[in-house]
C-alpha cells in the first residue's frame, strides 16, 4: 500500500480490506497509506466461502479504526463524507 501511494499518485482512495486481511493487518494498512478500512458486509459470499473467518459490526469497525489512531468517517460510493448516524449498529444506511 505504501508503494501504491508513491507509484500511483493519481489513485485517491485505497482500501485496506479488513474482510480479506483481518483487523490487525488492515490497521497497519491505514498507517501505510490506505484511507479506507472497508465496510460492513450485508451479504458476502465469496470471501466467506473461501474460509475467511472475519466478522465486524459498525461499532467494531469504528473501534478498530480508533485503536489504530485514526478517526472513522462514513462515506458513499463516490467517497463523499457523510455524518455517522447515532446507533449506527442498529441502522441500515441508505445512500
Amino acid at each position: 500500500i505504501a508503494l501504491s501511494r508513491l507509484m500511483l499518485p493519481n489513485i485517491d482512495n485505497i482500501q485496506a480490506s479488513w474482510l480479506t486481511v483481518g483487523k490487525q493487518t488492515a490497521q497497519v494498512c491505514l498507517y501505510a497509506g490506505a484511507n479506507d478500512f472497508g465496510s460492513i458486509m450485508i451479504e458476502e459470499n465469496v470471501v466467506s466461502a473461501a474460509g475467511a473467518p472475519h466478522r465486524f459490526t459498525a461499532e467494531g469497525i469504528q473501534q478498530a479504526i480508533r485503536e489504530a489512531g485514526f478517526e472513522p468517517q462514513l462515506r458513499n460510493q463516490q467517497y463523499e463524507y457523510r455524518d455517522l448516524p447515532e446507533n449506527i449498529e442498529q441502522q441500515v444506511i441508505n445512500y
